[in-house]
């Protein structure tokens, strides 16, 4: 945590590897990519969202069915009625033997 204190006491690991000059050791304008996919969505640098869609493969008739990444209800495929995916409380759980690939926007 940054905060007064630890500027003038250099006891912050953040503070201290600037030395006397009081530069940031972390670079907060560029963060790593996977610092920015941890940060919670409103907190990015830009905001994005978690959720996505999908195109589900039925693993008996080869269908594709689009789903939400977060679906609150049963997804049944079009074709054979097969459950493809079954909510959980945040991400939809994929059926085992189900692929999918990412929707691109």
């Amino acid at each position: 945590e940054l905060n007064w204190v630890c500027l003038i006491r250099k006891t912050c690991k953040i503070c201290r590897a600037g030395g006397p000059s009081g530069q940031l050791a972390k670079d907060l304008l560029h963060p790593t990519p996977e610092e920015e996919k941890r940060r919670h969505k409103k907190k990015r640098l830009v905001q994005s969202p978690n959720s996505y869609f999908m195109d589900v493969k039925c693993p008996g008739c080869y269908k594709i069915t689009t789903v939400f990444s977060h679906a609150q209800t049963v997804v049944l495929c079009v074709g054979c009625s097969t459950v493809l995916c079954q909510p959980t409380g945040g991400k939809a759980r994929l059926t085992e033997g189900c692929s999918f690939r990412r929707k691109q926007h």
